[in-house]
């Protein structure tokens, strides 16, 4: 069977340094994949490969078969990639609705049959349904990131990439935005990578883990069978099993 996303040889650097050093990784359609590492591991630059915002250097990326490792960003969008960003960039004089109309025109063009109901829907299923005629530049944190969630939806993705999601929000938002994005898998055929530092919100969320440092894949599996592993507790939790 083919892989939704299948990464295949992805190589990128800077110089001397090395961001992405041969990556192979595939996600299966309706799949939850969570990436962590420590910082300066590769994890951003993943997505922005995966996205099309950066080139590879080497290797291939395919969605559903079909090779995109060229193709601009908004060309990916309209194949169904949707991503948030680590810091949410709205539309910030738009209203919130706005924002997510745009997506739906634009990005989700040939799979949003009716942008308005389709918006109304997101708005909904993201709490955000009494925050729609408000200007995105208002929101809280919280609704900033719901608001992030939502844009990414309003693509109709059939990948969706969220980048450190619950970063910055306390224990209750970040579990309030994981009862959001868990109702969103449950309605929606859409497979999730989600690069999270936030464990507590990332790990029962997910189907599998993987663990990327200097830009390669240290490990990869079931979330707690991986966080037991000895080299993942050293490079990303700084602790080492006492021999």
């Amino acid at each position: 069977m083919t892989a939704l996303l299948d990464l295949s040889g992805l190589r990128k650097s800077y110089g001397a340094l090395v961001v992405a050093d041969a990556i192979d990784l595939s996600v299966s359609a309706g799949e939850a994949v969570g990436i962590i590492g420590p910082n300066g591991a590769g994890k951003s630059t993943l997505f922005n490969l995966i996205s099309g915002d950066v080139r590879p250097d080497a290797g291939t990326v395919r969605l559903d078969g079909e090779d995109i490792t060229h193709l601009p960003p908004h060309a990916r969008a309209r194949r169904g990639i949707g991503r948030s960003y680590q810091i949410p960039l709205p539309f910030a004089r738009m209203s919130v609705y706005e924002n997510l109309l745009v997506g739906a025109r634009h990005a989700g063009r040939g799979r949003v049959a009716d942008p308005a109901r389709h918006c109304g829907a997101i708005l909904e299923r993201t709490g955000l349904l009494d925050a729609a005629d408000r200007p995105a530049g208002r929101l809280t944190l919280l609704d900033r990131k719901r608001l992030e969630l939502a844009r990414a939806l309003a693509t109709a993705p059939r990948l969706l990439l969220l980048d450190e999601i619950a970063g910055g929000l306390t224990d209750a938002e970040a579990h309030a935005l994981v009862e959001t994005i868990a109702a969103v898998r449950a309605s929606a055929d859409v497979a999730i990578v989600w690069i999270e530092h936030v464990l507590h919100a990332l790990l029962p969320a997910i189907g599998r883990l993987v663990v990327l440092d200097f830009g390669r894949v240290l490990a990869e599996g079931a979330p707690q069978e991986v966080m037991a592993r000895e080299a993942v507790r050293a490079v990303y939790l700084g602790v080492e099993d006492p021999v």
